[in-house]
């Protein structure tokens, strides 16, 4: 067998309420809920939003005032008040949702998140309130 085959691949799909117009939602509990159910040990886990006007972020999640300075950083950088030509109105939704991404690559260690001690995952919501879809997709052996 190739060192490179894929000995498993699994995936979950969760749904995840944003409360906002925009905000970011830490789902680090949700997701890491999701490699339990999966029965996750090791291996790489992918998350990824399939949505164009919302993203995953990882960072801080001890201190909310990161969430906040991150939201209003973007505003700022992407205002609303621009006049921009998409009919729908939400250019910059769409603008920060390519800007911070829509996934994101972590290992696994003991069936968990490999995050940093003040690291979470966070639902990146630029065009809410919605239901949005997360997509866990776990590789590993």
């Amino acid at each position: 067998m190739s060192p490179f085959a894929i000995i498993s691949a699994v995936i979950e799909r969760l749904k995840v309420a944003s409360d906002a117009a925009e905000q970011l939602k830490d789902i680090t509990g949700e997701v890491n809920g999701a490699l339990r159910k999966l029965g996750a040990s090791g291996g790489i886990c992918q998350v990824f939003v399939p949505h164009t006007t919302a993203g995953l972020v990882v960072n801080e999640n001890a201190d909310p005032d990161v969430c906040i300075d991150m939201l209003t950083w973007l505003e700022e950088v992407v205002p609303q008040s621009h006049p921009f030509r998409h009919a729908e109105g939400n250019s910059p939704a769409h603008i920060k949702a390519t800007l911070v991404g829509q996934s994101a690559t972590l290992p696994l260690d003991g069936g968990r998140l490999a995050l940093g001690t003040w690291q979470g995952i966070f639902l990146a919501e630029f065009d809410g309130p919605r239901q949005r879809t997360v997509i866990v997709n776990v590789v590993g052996a």
